[in-house]
């Protein structure tokens, strides 16, 4: 009976471990299958990274450009050089070369090598002149691999602009920095395959991913007149002891910047190494070298003073609280409240009209017109011409203004203000809220990328900026601040003061219709004046952009003022010109320009009058406020029919 049952236990242990043994089989064979059909790339990936060293190779930078194809920012040829530590056969050997070619310390070196790692850089940015004798000792384990250095051509040129690129061929500052993701490449690689140990396996093929170099960039900056910019702002900065010389220049019709100085600039091949102007400073190396790259014009505000008045000055004019012909007295200083604020020159300027105001920078005039805008209105002035807002440029750490708030503002902050003083704008946002009192009230962005260009492709994208547009009225006629007289051909005034009507650039207009309003208006003068017939009228110029008609012209009027227009551009339009100038490059000769004189003669004042229209394109600038091309070529023949 005992027997029977130690026989039953014995099966029963036997078929427990057989199960046991069964279902385990069961769960690696379906572990297996699971492994092998629904991961097997992924695990092959790992596998094969595990067995494969990669090896960087560095995309070049793209490089920047001046706006007539100047290369401000190369990229130059340079080496890595690293060790693979399971290769090394000769260590000493290693650590003596290392240390001599790359001039670093031996127990530097040797901490490097002897460190077990897949992979250990030494040096980055060695001379490639210096890495090919590294790479001719042809010792195991050392390897000089490929890179790109920044390269600045022209050193402190530009420099609180363009910004450096770091080690690593990163844009830090300036453009080089706002700018990182279109210049900077994408880098290629080189897989080795290695043992269990990660020691490349010899005569084994390598897998190359070749590197995509970065997009090249475009700027506003013209080289040459950089270069003349920046030796004006050092002799400035020289006669007059200055520490700091700042100088913008800017088109103010679409707010690209064809230069920019801030002196003391400094070495952008060596950015690291402050300049004497900083080296004395008491203050620590960081704080001096972030000093000496600061840009001021962009990072920085200040008190403007006489040259904001220019912003005093649109806004009084756009409110219609002054004219050019308004008078003042300056005894050399004003009293507002307890304060007696002086004008610059103490003995004052006497008795002046406001055009005369302007030009001597008088303070007492502008306290004076501050007061009538009022605080609510200039704030309102200053909120529309762009001073409570970054200008948008497209360098990093702009700045923004600091300006009093309405309920603060009194009689003698409202008049400090209007000669820029007690607010603090920077210079940037003064140079864009400037322009739009000049380019018609387009409030533009300052910007230097203009392009960038594919170098596979050649693909070559623009850049567009925001603008705002109507912020002042640039007024073509204005009854209030008139701008030049009309005179006949005696010099006698026929219309001034409240009917004074001059040209001026066309781009300027608050209106485009306005030309032709003011067509009629001098028509209208001159019938007034006795005059009906038009077909003797002419035209003339002087030098202070006065518009003079004479009535009894004998044909020298007419050629006078065609003989300033094509001097100026070069003919009036392409028909009036190809009757009268043979087609070349260059200046035209005095002789040549007597014979067009001679031209002239034939040509009748009416004809005159109408290429003198139609020179400006008049009739195409009417098209954007609904004109058809057929509309307004009529309303342009109808002051030659």
């Amino acid at each position: 009976m005992r027997a029977i049952k130690v026989h039953t236990f014995q099966k029963e242990k036997y078929t427990l471990v057989f199960g046991a043994f069964i279902l385990g089989f069961t769960l690696l064979a379906g572990r297996l299958c699971y492994l092998m059909i629904f991961r097997s790339e992924e695990l092959s990936k790992k596998a094969l990274n595990i067995e494969q060293r990669e090896r960087t190779i560095k995309a070049a930078r793209g490089k920047i450009y001046d706006r007539n194809g100047i290369v401000l920012a190369d990229n130059q040829a340079v080496c890595s050089v690293s060790v693979i530590y399971y290769q090394i056969k000769e260590p000493q050997k290693v650590i003596k070369l290392l240390s001599q070619k790359l001039a670093l310390s031996e127990e530097e070196v040797k901490k490097k090598v002897e460190k077990v790692s897949s992979r250990e850089k030494i040096k980055s940015n060695v001379p490639k002149s210096v890495a090919d004798e590294i790479r001719e000792a042809g010792l195991d384990g050392v390897k000089v691999d490929e890179d790109y250095k920044r390269y600045y051509p022209f050193g402190t040129l530009a420099s609180k602009v363009l910004g450096f690129a770091g080690a690593d061929n990163q844009g830090i500052l300036g453009i080089e920095s706002r700018y990182d993701d279109v210049l900077k490449g994408t880098d290629g690689k080189i897989l080795t395959l290695t043992d269990y140990q990660g020691i490349e396996i010899e005569n084994a093929a390598e897998t190359r991913v070749e590197p995509v170099n970065g997009n090249d960039l475009y700027l506003s900056v013209d080289y040459n007149v950089q270069c003349y910019v920046q030796q004006a702002a050092e002799k400035v900065l020289k006669v007059k002891k200055a520490k700091r010389v700042s100088v913008i220049l800017m088109n103010p019709q679409n707010g690209e910047i064809y230069a920019l100085v801030s002196l003391p600039e400094y070495d952008l091949n060596e950015p690291f190494v402050l300049t004497k102007a900083y080296e004395a400073e008491g203050k620590n190396q960081n704080d001096k070298l972030n000093d000496m790259w600061r840009n001021p014009v962009i990072s920085d505000s200040y008190e403007p003073g006489s040259t904001f008045k220019i912003i005093t000055a649109t806004a009084a004019l756009e409110e219609r609280k002054v004219t050019l012909q308004d008078s003042f007295f300056c005894p050399g200083f004003k009293i507002v409240e307890d304060r007696k604020i002086r004008c610059h020159k103490t003995q004052g300027h006497g008795s002046e009209t406001f055009k005369q105001g302007v030009m001597n920078s008088c303070n007492p005039v502008f306290m004076e017109i501050g007061a009538r805008v009022g605080a609510k209105d200039m704030l309102r002035y200053y909120h529309k011409l762009g001073l409570y807002e970054r200008t948008g440029v497209d360098l990093p750490g702009e700045a923004n203004s600091i300006m009093h708030k309405l309920d603060k503002i009194g009689a003698v902050e409202l008049a400090t203000m209007s000669f820029g003083q007690s607010i603090q704008i920077t210079p940037l946002q003064l140079m864009r809220a400037v322009s739009a009192g000049i380019n018609g009230g387009r409030l533009v962005t300052p910007h230097f990328a203009l392009e960038k260009k594919n170098p596979v492709t050649k693909e070559i994208t623009e850049y567009e900026y925001k603008e705002k547009a109507d912020v002042s009225s640039t007024k073509f006629i204005s009854e209030e601040a008139p701008r030049g007289n009309i005179y006949d051909s005696n010099g006698n005034v026929i219309a001034t003061n409240k009917q004074t009507y001059a040209l001026t650039y066309m781009e300027t207009l608050e209106s485009k219709k306005a030309f032709y309003k003011t067509m009629d208006k001098i028509f209208q003068i001159l019938e007034e004046n006795g005059e009906e017939s038009q077909d003797d009228l002419a035209l003339k110029v002087d030098e202070n952009g006065n518009i003079y008609f004479d009535f009894k012209a004998d044909g020298e009027s007419a050629k006078r003022t065609l003989e300033i227009r094509f001097k100026r551009d070069r003919g009036l339009n392409e028909d009036i010109e190809k009757k009268l100038f043979k087609e070349k490059e260059g200046d035209y000769t005095d002789a040549e320009i007597q014979e067009v004189n001679d031209k002239l003669m034939e040509i009748s004042a009416e004809d005159v009058f109408y290429h003198l229209v139609k020179s400006y394109d008049l009739y195409k600038v009417l098209l954007p406020e609904g004109y058809t091309s057929e509309e307004a070529d009529e309303l342009a023949k109808k002051y030659k029919d």
